[in-house]
């Protein structure tokens, strides 16, 4: 599948960065509104899937489709930028400062939560035809999800808070493990292979996702969800950005970086000496 080594990927990785620092600000959102519309899309699907056959696993293995959908577009995920875009920075590219880096992420979360928000909206709609059903079995589900993690994490207090914090450091992890993987190759095959693993993992162990979540909780709250806006910021998306942005920068972005960019001298054993 044409596999690039680490030293190339990784190169790749900062000139990604680098060229979404540096993208206008009208590209920036509509690759993000494209992004989050198509992953809130695909949450609806898994979860619908899950539903019908009673099965998680099976929701789980389809959810990828939708991640390498927009992988595969070039559109944008917060996750993914929280990754990429602070190498341009480490490695001094020339002109990249942290004011841009805030101003990508700030695009790219106003694009990312506009798309799932208006996918929201759509399925909604039509769940409910126009608001004029409960929406049934489908509806009831995501109303349960919505409850159970913001009112669920909230009745732990603090250690609720850093559970869902710790959730989605865990969740970005793998997920920019995919958006990584998809740099391992050079042909489509390869990278739908690469990215497909580790989202499939995030997705089924029940982690937590900021974008995802963009679509799930709005959805929720639509649906009859007995929790407030306030409540789904404070005990759910918040903690999700901020483990988000430590999992993909500090378990992924950074060891790859310092390991395969910044490599060390290697060791010179007695052995190979004279």
């Amino acid at each position: 599948m044409s596999y690039l080594e680490p030293n190339e990927f990784v190169s790749k990785m900062v000139d990604q960065g680098e060229s979404k620092v540096y993208m206008s600000a009208k590209d920036t959102l509509i690759r993000a509104f494209m992004a989050g519309a198509i992953l809130g899309l695909a949450a609806i699907f898994a979860i619908t899937v899950a539903t019908q056959t009673g099965s998680p696993l099976i929701g789980a293995v389809l959810f990828p489709v939708g991640f390498i959908m927009l992988y595969l577009m070039k559109f944008d995920l917060l996750t993914g930028v929280f990754t990429l875009v602070p190498l341009a920075w480490i490695d001094k590219r020339p002109g990249v400062t942290f004011s841009q880096i805030l101003r990508n992420w700030g695009l790219v979360f106003i694009g990312n939560f506009a798309g799932a928000l208006t996918t929201a909206f759509m399925m909604s709609f039509i769940l409910t035809y126009g608001y004029n059903t409960d929406g049934g079995a489908l509806a009831a589900k995501v109303a349960t999800i919505g409850e159970s993690r913001t009112l669920g994490y909230m009745t732990h207090g603090a250690e609720g808070w850093w559970t869902i914090f710790i959730r989605g450091m865990l969740c970005n992890w793998m997920v920019s493990m995919g958006v990584v993987g998809a740099m391992i190759s050079t042909s489509a095959s390869g990278k739908m292979a690469a990215m497909w693993m580790p989202i499939m993992l995030f997705f089924f162990m029940g982690f937590e996702h900021s974008i995802v979540n963009m679509f799930l909780f709005p959805f929720s709250m639509i649906m009859g969800g007995d929790f407030t806006f306030i409540e789904y910021v404070v005990w759910n998306e918040l903690p999700t950005v901020l483990g988000n942005l430590v999992g993909g920068l500090v378990l992924v972005g950074l060891p790859l970086y310092f390991t395969h960019v910044c490599t060390s001298p290697e060791r010179i054993l007695a052995s190979r000496k004279g």
